[in-house]
C-alpha cells in the first residue's frame, strides 16, 4: 500500500515536487449527469445550455444565464432595489432577516427573480426569471410585486411577457402575505389578458406550490423544459395522503403534457426560437 499514502524522508519533513513538475486542477472541471450519472466535462455542459450531450437531461441554470439565453444581448433590469422588510418577524432555524441577507450575499440579488426588458429575436420584450438559489426560488412579497409590475409595464407598453418559473412555492416566512401575491398576480393577468397582450408562460425544474397554482399555469402558452418537476404538492405527500403508489414519471413535464395540462415540452436549445415563432403568431412580425 506504499503507492497509496506519501512517503516522508527520514527527517519527518515532506518531500516537495521536484522542481518544474506541476499538479493538475481537476476539482469542479467534471460533473457527474444526473440522468444518465456518466462523467461530463463541464465547459461541454455549459456550451450545451446545462443539457447532457449523452442523454439529453436539463440541469438547472441559475436566472442570469437564463437571460443570457433568451434575450439577443444587453437588457435592462428593473425594480432591483425592491427587498424584504419582513413583515412578521419571522424566525425559524435562524431569523428571516438574516437568512435574506445570507441569499443576498450569496447570488447578489435583492430577491428571488430578475425582472429585465430587451429584445428577443428583434423583439421587444419583457422577461421575468426566478432564481432557486435564493430560499428555493419562494415567492414572497417582493417577487409578488415585481412580477406585478413587469404585467403592468407589458399592458402600459403593449409588450408581451414571458415568465421563467422555478419556484419551490410560496414562501412560509412571509405567511399569508406570501399567499396574498398568488390573487394579486392573478388579477394583473387577466387585465393583460383582457388588453390582449401575450404572457408566455415557461416552467422548468421544478416548478411547484403556488407559483404552479396561480400564475405558471395562466399563460396564453404554458412550455416545459423536459423533465421539470411539475406540480402543487410533492409526488412523496400525494403518496401519503391517498396511500397509492403514482405512475412513473408523475407531475413531469412529459407526463403533464400527455394529459393536456401544457402546450408543449420544448428542449432547453430549442426554447428561444419557439418563443420567438409563438410571438409571431400572437403579434405578427416584428
Amino acid at each position: 500500500m506504499s503507492w497509496f499514502k506519501r512517503e516522508r524522508p527520514a527527517n519527518g519533513t515532506t518531500s516537495q515536487p521536484a522542481e518544474g513538475a506541476r499538479r493538475v486542477r481537476t476539482e469542479g472541471l467534471w460533473l457527474k449527469c444526473e440522468g444518465c450519472r456518466q462523467i461530463i466535462w463541464r465547459k461541454d455542459l455549459e456550451d450545451n445550455f446545462n443539457v447532457c450531450p449523452q442523454c439529453g437531461a436539463h440541469s438547472r441554470i441559475d436566472a442570469r444565464t437564463r437571460l443570457r439565453l433568451l434575450f439577443d444581448g444587453e437588457y435592462e433590469q428593473h425594480d432591483t432595489l425592491l427587498t424584504s422588510t419582513d413583515p412578521l418577524n419571522f424566525s425559524d432555524s435562524k431569523p428571516y432577516r438574516e437568512r435574506l441577507a445570507s441569499n443576498q450575499g450569496a447570488t447578489s440579488l435583492s430577491d428571488a427573480i430578475i425582472s429585465a426588458s430587451g429584445k428577443l429575436h428583434g423583439r421587444l420584450v419583457n422577461i421575468c426569471a426566478m432564481e432557486m438559489k435564493f430560499i428555493g426560488g419562494s415567492m414572497g412579497a417582493v417577487v409578488g410585486e415585481k412580477i406585478t409590475k413587469a404585467i403592468e409595464r407589458s399592458h402600459a407598453e403593449r409588450t408581451p411577457i414571458v415568465i421563467v418559473s422555478a419556484s419551490g412555492g410560496a414562501r412560509m416566512q412571509e405567511g399569508a402575505v406570501s399567499l396574498m401575491q398568488m390573487a394579486k398576480i392573478s388579477s394583473a393577468l387577466m387585465r393583460l389578458d383582457e388588453g390582449k397582450v401575450p404572457y408566455i408562460s415557461v416552467l422548468t425544474d421544478p416548478t411547484t406550490g403556488g407559483v404552479t397554482a396561480s400564475f405558471a399555469m395562466l399563460g396564453d402558452l404554458n412550455i416545459a423544459e423536459p423533465g421539470a418537476l411539475i406540480g402543487f404538492a410533492g409526488p412523496r405527500v400525494i403518496e401519503q395522503t391517498i396511500r397509492q403508489k403514482l405512475p412513473d414519471g408523475f407531475q413531469r413535464a412529459e407526463f403533464l403534457l400527455r394529459h393536456g395540462m401544457l402546450d408543449a415540452v420544448v428542449p432547453r436549445g430549442e426554447l428561444k426560437d419557439y418563443i420567438a415563432r409563438a410571438l409571431r403568431f400572437f403579434c405578427g412580425p416584428v
